[in-house]
């Protein structure tokens, strides 16, 4: 089964770059290799990672932390998801 995991996050204005190299940074540093990750950025400062995992949808699975305050406008974002295949 793949669950994909999706962080998103809104830089503070004129911080997108260094939100960006955070993020890259700690998907980097997950204490457990996902399948697959990729990282984006989007208008107005938005970064989100996604991270697929072979494993069940309620497995512990490790996510990405909440940013310091100075980088980010709100609360993180986080969705989990279960693949049900192609259509």
């Amino acid at each position: 089964m793949t669950v994909a995991l999706m962080w998103e996050a809104r830089a503070v204005p004129g911080r997108g770059p260094d939100l960006l190299a955070w993020a890259e940074e700690r998907a980097r540093e997950l204490p457990r290799r996902p399948s697959r990750r990729e990282v984006f950025r989007a208008p107005q400062d938005r970064v989100l990672v996604i991270t697929w995992w072979n494993a069940p949808l309620d497995a512990d699975l490790p996510e990405l932390p909440e940013p310091e305050n100075t980088l980010v406008t709100r609360a993180v974002h986080r969705w989990r998801f279960e693949s049900l295949g192609s259509v």
